[in-house]
C-alpha cells in the first residue's frame, strides 16, 4: 500500500505540534546547520524538535530522513515565496502571535512566570516567536496557492478505499467533537468615536483629491480587500451584512457613505457601480484595538451560562444557539467544524487550532471549560466556553463511518502530489545543500550524494 502520509503532509510539523522552545536548552551541536535552501537554514534542533513533537504525543515518529525532507521543503517554500513575492500581512501575524502569547500566560499563570521560566523578557520571547509564526503563515499561503485548484470526487474516495487490502487499512487518528459559546468584547463609546473621527478625516482627504484606493490600502484593517485598494468586487443583494449593504445601496456611483457601523467594525464605503441585482463597492474598515478591550463583561456572562449548564438548567447546544455571538458555530449548537471538510469530527493532531489543541489536552470528555480568552481569525478579542462533547479513539478505517476523513485523506494526498509536482518544477530556482551526515537519505527521491543540485557544507 502507498504511504498515506507523504513528506509534503509533514511540512507544518514544526509549527503546530510543539510548544515554542525559544532556543531553551539548545547547545552548539543542536544549532549546527544541517541543510540550506538559499538563505534559509535547517538546524539540527529543528529536526530534533520535529521528532520529539511526535514522541511527546505518543505517536510513532517518521524516519528522520523523511522529517528532514519535509523541513527542507518547508524552507524551499519560504525561499520561493520570497522569489514570487508571496507575503503575509503583519496584522495576521500579530493576531496569531497574540493568541499564542495569551495561551502561554494561561499555561504559566502570569507573564512574570513566563519571564522567569525562560530567562528572557516578554519582548524578546515575542520577537523570537514572531518569526516562527510568520514563516508558518507564509508556508500556509504558498500551500494554498499551489493546491488551490485541487478537487476530488466521491468516485476517487471509493477507488482509494477499495485499493487498500483489508489487512492494510489505515489507522485513523483520534478525533473529537468540540462545541463553543463565544462572546465578543465590546469597544467603549470613546473608542468608537475615535475610529469614527479617523474615518471622517479620511473621507475629507478623499473629498480634497486624495485617492480612496490608496488610503484604503494604507489604513483599512480588512486585510484581504486592503490589498486590492479596498475593492470588495461585485456582490449580490443579501451577501453583505445589513448595515453595510443598506448604506452602499443608497449611494450613487463614486459617492461615499457616512461612517457605517457593523459587527465587523466601522466602515467608510464608496460605491463604484451597480449592475442589475449586483453592486460593486470598496471600503475602508477600522476596528478598535482589541488588545485594549475589557473582557470582564463577557467573562461574567459566560461564567453564569456555564453554571446554568452544569446544574442542567440549560443545554449547551441550546445556549450556543441562543447566546453565542459566533455565527459560524451557533446554528450548529456551537459545534466547531473542520474548515476543509465541514465535518464535526476534528482530528486531534497538529492540524487543529493551536490553542484549542492545547486546551483539550487538559480536559476530560463531557467537561465544559471556564471562560477562556480567545482571539478570532480576524483578530477580534473574545471569551469562549469549550465543551468537550466526544472523542473517537484511533481505529481502523471504515468506509461508511469514516467517509469524511477518507475524503480528507484523498484530497490531502492529491494536494501532496501537487506540492511534489511543484517542487520538482521549482527545485532549479533555489540552491540546496545537505550536510554530509545525511547524504545517505533519499531526499526528493534520490540519495543526496548523487543529487544534481545539492552539495555538502
Amino acid at each position: 500500500m502507498k504511504k498515506v502520509i507523504s513528506s509534503a503532509l509533514l511540512i507544518l510539523i514544526g509549527f503546530f505540534l510543539t510548544v515554542p522552545s525559544f532556543g531553551q536548552g539548545q547547545g552548539l551541536s543542536l544549532n549546527k546547520i544541517i541543510a540550506k535552501v538559499d538563505n534559509y537554514y535547517v538546524l539540527r534542533s529543528d529536526l530534533e524538535e520535529a521528532y520529539q513533537s511526535y514522541v511527546g504525543q505518543n505517536q510513532t515518529p517518521p524516519q528522520k530522513c523523511q522529517l528532514l525532507e519535509s523541513l527542507v521543503i518547508n524552507k524551499m517554500m519560504l525561499a520561493k515565496a520570497e522569489i514570487d513575492s508571496v507575503v503575509v500581512d503583519d496584522k495576521i501575524v500579530d493576531n496569531e502571535l497574540d493568541t499564542r502569547m495569551q495561551y502561554m500566560v494561561q499555561q504559566f499563570g502570569s507573564e512574570k512566570n513566563i519571564v522567569e521560566a525562560y530567562g528572557k523578557s516578554l519582548e524578546m520571547l515575542k520577537s523570537e516567536l514572531r518569526q516562527q509564526v510568520k514563516d508558518q503563515k507564509v508556508v500556509q499561503k504558498m500551500q494554498q496557492k499551489i493546491t488551490n485548484d485541487v478537487k476530488i470526487t466521491p468516485r476517487e474516495v471509493r477507488k482509494f478505499f477499495d485499493s487498500i487490502p483489508r489487512d492494510s487499512l489505515p489507522y485513523m487518528p483520534a478525533e473529537v467533537e468540540v462545541g463553543q459559546i463565544v462572546r465578543f468584547a465590546k469597544p467603549t463609546k470613546e473608542q468608537k468615536e475615535a475610529l469614527r473621527q479617523r474615518l471622517l478625516d479620511l473621507k475629507k482627504r478623499v473629498e480634497n483629491g486624495e485617492d480612496f484606493g490608496k488610503l484604503a490600502k494604507e489604513n483599512s484593517e480588512d486585510v484581504s480587500s486592503a490589498e486590492r485598494n479596498g475593492d470588495l468586487g461585485f456582490a449580490k443583494r443579501g451577501m453583505m451584512v445589513a448595515p453595510f449593504e443598506g448604506a452602499a445601496l443608497k449611494l450613487k456611483p463614486n459617492e461615499m457613505s457616512d461612517v457605517v457601523e457593523s459587527e465587523f467594525g466601522l466602515h467608510l464605503i464608496q460605491l463604484i457601480e451597480t449592475r442589475g441585482a449586483e453592486y460593486h463597492a470598496r471600503h475602508i474598515l477600522l476596528r478598535p484595538d482589541y488588545n485594549r478591550l475589557d473582557l470582564t463583561g463577557p467573562t461574567h456572562y459566560l461564567d453564569s451560562l456555564r453554571n446554568l449548564i452544569q446544574i442542567d438548567s440549560l443545554k449547551f447546544d441550546k445556549a450556543a444557539k441562543d447566546f453565542s455571538e459566533d455565527k459560524s458555530t451557533a446554528d450548529a449548537g456551537g459545534l466547531i467544524r473542520d474548515p476543509q471538510s465541514g465535518a464535526s469530527r476534528l482530528a486531534m493532531d497538529g492540524t487543529m487550532e493551536y490553542a484549542l489543541f492545547q486546551m483539550l489536552d487538559t480536559m476530560q470528555v463531557g467537561a465544559i471549560s471556564k471562560p477562556l480568552p480567545y482571539r478570532t481569525e480576524d483578530g477580534k478579542s473574545a471569551v469562549r466556553l469549550l465543551y468537550y462533547k466526544s472523542k473517537i479513539v484511533p481505529h481502523t478505517a471504515d468506509y461508511t463511518k469514516d467517509f469524511e476523513k477518507l475524503q480528507t485523506i484523498v484530497l490531502q494526498n492529491k494536494k501532496n502530489r501537487a506540492i511534489d509536482d511543484w517542487f520538482r518544477k521549482s527545485i532549479a530556482d533555489v540552491y540546496i545543500t545537505i550536510d554530509p551526515e545525511f547524504h545517505g537519505c533519499r531526499i526528493f527521491g534520490t540519495t543526496q550524494n548523487s543529487a544534481a543540485n545539492t552539495g555538502g557544507n
